[in-house]
């Protein structure tokens, strides 16, 4: 009987992923890179999802401070098998070092989004945060709960 594929990530995935992120962010952060785009560039690697089989690994990065993702991203793709060589020594519970890939991680700008989204004065109004009903509301509940405790 064969087992129901599921979209989800399993427990080693995701611990493998956290432990590939962590060491390209070292390997990051020693500078053993040289390349000038990735050296001056201040990157942020947000995620690492594994795929199923735990042979391909794509970081999502952020290059911090700079307009333009689309050189450091293809600058890290381009020494990717620079990085895997110096990042295999700090994973060895794996049997096959994970090819690497970076992707650019657009998180970042959807939170942007929802935050300016939740501090428009549309969904201000909506939540009635300019109104005193609320506190009316919650004065009121707070002097029934007095009474029954």
């Amino acid at each position: 009987m064969t087992k129901p594929t599921s979209s989800a990530p399993s427990q080693r995935m995701l611990r493998v992923g956290e432990q590939v992120r962590i060491a390209i962010t070292q390997v990051l952060q020693r500078g053993d890179v040289r390349d000038p785009l990735i050296e001056t560039a201040v990157i942020s690697v947000s995620e690492v999802r594994m795929s199923p089989d735990l042979k391909v690994a794509t970081a999502y990065v952020t290059p911090l401070g700079q307009k333009d993702h689309t050189a450091v991203i293809e600058a890290l793709n381009k020494h990717a098998r620079y990085l895997r060589g110096r990042v295999s020594p700090m994973i060895r519970q794996l049997k096959y070092m994970p090819e690497l890939r970076f992707r650019d991680d657009t998180s970042f700008d959807n939170y942007a989004k929802i935050d300016a989204l939740l501090r428009s004065p549309e969904v201000a109004r909506d939540l009635g945060h300019d109104d005193g009903s609320d506190n009316d509301n919650d004065n009121d509940n707070n002097n029934n709960n007095d009474g029954e405790n």
